[in-house]
């Protein structure tokens, strides 16, 4: 079943359409404790006209797991949720991954939409038809491809978000651009996404979307294009997962503030903090953008090291992610974590580390492989080589 993405300009509205055209009996609402207090009241009128029965559950990716899927079904269950039954999922990807996959396999599926709230949601977690949980202290280790009937992206949501997790988005929309084309690229490496303009945004989060639903569509189960849509994923997802196993978490030098953008001369405070701004993260751990942010820098630089990238735009969208991103810390110990990390990835074979690179802006290299000493060099990059 093919989902349809809806760029919304009345969230109401639209979601009263989508209601409306997909079959069901019951409707059930998923959010997590954030997204009830900030972006339900957005749309609590239509549902209550539709007696929808919320569910809500805690916040963050450390709870998208087994047990939370549990927690999900039961609900749906005790309920009385029938095989006709739609839920609706309102929030960030935690929500929309774990909710796609309960409505995925409870009664061996049910219809749902997806409502995402947050950017990185909007552009790639609520779209594209993978959904998933946790499992055995790895990213989406298990999971399903199903699609929504509707994804309804609406920027005023956005307004309800902190400068953390607009940056943590806008990485994959970087990443869009990257494998897209250069003029995508020049506009969104020259975007101020400190101080973003929400209506400008709207326009670009609908071209970023575009650029994925083409390649989803050309190859929905990724056994081949769709694999273009990990770059900078294998050297993310282990960084993300090495933060997640930290006692103290993921340590960054961080990027300046809205308010601390305005001033003259803001640079990258040389502070080192934990990332814990974020509201869809627990303390101390590194975003999942800004993993992937710095997935970017580092399979960049193999896909130079390997693919003749060009440095020069290497170096671009390295100071791009330094100037709003920061850096995180991990050393040279750290490596053999970092690598036994990578190995684990699902996009590989065997024991074999598999990456996208590109040659350049837009022109993809499926399916490469990279050294261990390769992959040191990316990661010294990382820590030093901007």
């Amino acid at each position: 079943m093919q989902q349809r993405v809806i760029i919304s300009q009345d969230i109401e509205h639209d979601l009263a359409q989508a209601i409306a055209e997909t079959e069901h009996d019951r409707v059930f609402v998923l959010t997590d404790d954030i997204t009830q207090e900030c972006c339900l009241p957005k749309v609590a009128a239509l549902l209550t006209k539709h007696n929808a029965t919320t569910i809500t559950i805690r916040h963050d990716d450390t709870n998208k797991t087994l047990a939370t899927l549990a927690d999900v079904w039961t609900a749906l269950q005790r309920g009385g949720a029938t095989r006709h039954s739609l839920l609706v999922n309102l929030g960030g990807g935690m929500v929309t991954d774990l909710g796609g996959f309960a409505a995925a396999t409870f009664k061996r599926g049910i219809h749902f939409i997806n409502i995402p709230t947050t950017l990185l949601a909007m552009v790639d977690a609520a779209v594209g038809g993978k959904t998933g949980i946790n499992f055995g202290g790895l990213k989406n280790e298990v999971g399903a491809f199903a699609n929504a009937r509707y994804v309804i992206v609406n920027t005023c949501f956005l307004d309800t978000l902190d400068t953390a997790n607009l940056c943590s988005g806008y990485a994959e929309m970087l990443k869009h651009s990257l494998i897209s084309n250069a003029q995508m690229w020049a506009e969104h490496v020259n975007f101020d996404i400190l101080q973003p303009d929400l209506a400008e945004l709207q326009r670009m989060v609908a071209a970023s979307i575009a650029v994925k639903e083409h390649i989803v569509a050309d190859d929905p189960h990724e056994h081949g294009i769709r694999k273009a849509l990990n770059f900078g994923h294998t050297i993310g997802h282990a960084l993300e997962e090495f933060s997640m196993q930290q006692p103290g978490g993921a340590v960054v030098s961080t990027a300046p503030t809205k308010q601390e953008a305005q001033k003259e001369g803001a640079v990258v405070s040389a502070r080192l903090l934990p990332l814990a701004r974020a509201r869809t993260a627990p303390k101390n751990t590194l975003l999942h953008g800004y993993a992937v942010a710095f997935g970017l820098i580092g399979e960049l630089y193999i896909s130079a090291r390997k693919a003749e990238f060009p440095t020069a735009r290497l170096h671009q969208t390295a100071r791009f992610i330094r100037k709003n991103y920061g850096a995180v810390a991990f050393t040279c110990d750290d490596y053999p974590t970092l690598l036994n990390l990578m190995r684990h990835d699902k996009k590989n074979t065997s024991d074999t580390i598999n990456f996208t690179l590109l040659h350049d802006i837009g022109d993809i290299r499926i399916n490469q492989t990279a050294t261990d000493e390769e992959i040191r060099e990316a990661l010294d990059f990382i820590r030093e080589g901007y």
